[in-house]
C-alpha cells in the first residue's frame, strides 16, 4: 500500500510548538492542527498517530535560537525533517500579519511546493567545535571593549602613555604606577585594568582549547589544509572548517562566493544595470575572517619561514593551490589599490576569490590524501 504524504510545517519557540498540516497534492487542505508544548514526547505522540494511519511524515521548521535539537531527535526517530532559512521563505510584500498559526501553515505549504531552502545542519561534534570560535570571538569583542572603556577614562583626565605600543608589558607597568587624585577614581580604573587582564586570559584560554580539541576533531586534515594559505592561521582555519562543514555541497566556487555574502548585490531592470555592495547574507563569522585574511595579500607573494613550518606533512597538489592563490591575490590587491579603489574594497575583492581557493583546497584535499 502507498503511503501518503503529510507536510508538516512547525512553528519552534522556546516554550510551545505550532503544528501545520499540508497534505499531499496541488490544492489539497493545509490545516491547522494546534500549538503544543515544547516537549519531545508530546510531538513523537503527535506523530506516531499520523504514522499510525499510514502516512509519511516531511517536517519542516525555521533554524533560529532553538537550535537543531528537534531535527536531530526527528531524524533520530526516522522522520524527515528540513530547517530552513528564515530570510529565504517567500513572503507577500504587502502581508502585515504574522502568528504563529499562519507561520506554521505558511512552512507547510511552502514545503509542499518545494520553495523553501534548506540550510547545512553541522554534526554535534562539528557544532561543538564551532560553539568554542565563537565563543573566543565573544571574548575577543569583551575584551576589545574593555579597552575602549580604559582608554576613554584615561583620555577624560588627560592621561597620555608616552611609549610606542600600547598593551604591551610596559604600557601595563606604567598604568600601575598612576596615581589618581581620589580614592574612587583609583578604584575606577583599577576595574578597568583588571577587566582587560581577565578579558585577554580569557581569549588566550579559549585560543588554546581550540588548538587541542581542532588536533582532536575530524575536521583536523582539513584545517591544516588551509593554514598552507597565507593569512590564513589556526583560529581563522577552524573558523572556516567549523562554520562550512561540507564543502561539497558547493558545486562551484561561485557557489560559496554567493553563500558567504561576498557577491556584488544588482539592481537591473530592462537595459538598466546596476551592481552595488557586497549582498552579506550568509555566514557573517567566515566573511569577516575572509576579509581579514584577505589584509595579508597586501604585500609582494613569498613563502615565510611561517607559512613553509604550516605547509609540513600538507599534500603538494594543497601547497601548489596555496602559491597559485598567492601569485593571483597579491597581484589582484596590487592591481584594484593601483587603480585607486579603497583599501576595504580591494580586501573584500580579495577575500572573494580567497573563499574560491579555500573551496578548491577542502575539494583537492579527498584526492590528494
Amino acid at each position: 500500500m502507498k503511503k501518503t504524504v503529510k507536510y508538516i510545517g512547525l512553528d519552534v519557540h522556546k516554550k510551545s510548538i505550532s503544528i501545520a498540516i499540508a497534505d499531499q497534492g496541488r490544492g489539497a487542505e493545509v490545516r491547522y492542527y494546534g500549538k503544543i508544548a515544547h516537549n519531545m514526547d508530546q510531538l513523537i505522540k503527535v506523530f506516531r498517530n499520523f504514522i499510525s494511519q499510514g502516512a509519511e511524515l516531511r517536517c519542516v521548521y525555521e533554524a533560529g535560537c532553538c537550535g537543531y535539537h528537534l531535527y536531530r531527535f526527528l531524524t533520530s526517530n526516522g522522520i524527515d525533517c528540513t530547517v530552513v532559512a528564515p530570510s529565504k521563505i517567500p513572503r507577500k510584500s504587502g502581508d502585515r500579519l504574522k502568528t504563529d498559526k499562519r507561520d506554521c501553515i505558511t512552512l507547510a505549504r511552502l514545503h509542499r511546493a518545494g520553495e523553501l531552502t534548506p540550510i547545512y545542519v553541522p554534526n554535534e561534534e562539528d557544532e561543538a567545535l564551532r560553539d568554542l570560535v565563537r565563543a573566543r570571538s565573544d571574548a575577543q569583542n569583551a575584551h576589545k571593549k574593555a579597552k575602549q572603556q580604559l582608554s576613554a577614562f584615561l583620555l577624560r583626565y588627560h592621561i597620555v602613555f608616552s611609549g610606542k605600543s600600547k598593551w604591551s608589558k610596559a604600557y601595563f607597568n606604567w598604568l600601575s604606577d598612576i596615581a589618581m587624585p581620589h580614592p574612587p577614581q583609583q578604584i575606577t580604573i583599577q576595574e578597568y585594568i583588571d577587566t582587560v587582564k581577565l578579558c585577554g586570559e580569557r581569549v588566550n584560554r579559549l585560543t588554546e582549547q581550540i588548538r587541542h580539541f581542532s588536533e582532536q576533531s575530524r575536521l583536523n586534515g582539513l584545517i591544516k589544509a588551509f593554514q598552507s594559505m597565507r593569512g590564513i592561521s589556526l583560529i581563522v582555519a577552524v573558523t572556516l572548517a567549523a562554520e562550512l562543514g561540507d564543502f561539497s555541497r558547493f558545486e562551484h566556487p561561485e557557489g560559496i562566493m554567493a553563500y558567504l555574502g561576498l557577491i556584488p548585490s544588482e539592481f537591473s531592470s530592462g537595459e538598466k544595470q546596476h551592481k552595488g555592495s557586497i549582498t552579506k547574507t550568509g555566514n557573517g563569522h567566515v566573511r569577516k575572517a575572509l576579509v581579514e585574511a584577505a589584509q595579508a595579500y597586501r604585500l609582494p607573494a613569498r613563502k615565510s619561514r611561517t607559512i613553509q613550518k604550516r605547509q609540513e606533512g600538507v599534500p603538494k597538489e594543497i601547497c601548489d593551490i596555496s602559491w597559485k592563490a598567492q601569485l593571483r591575490l597579491c597581484s589582484r590587491y596590487r592591481q584594484l589599490t593601483g587603480k585607486g579603489k579603497n583599501a576595504n574594497l580591494a580586501k573584500t575583492a580579495v577575500a572573494r576569490e580567497l573563499a574560491g581557493f579555500v573551496w578548491a583546497i577542502a575539494m583537492e584535499l579527498p584526492r590528494a590524501a
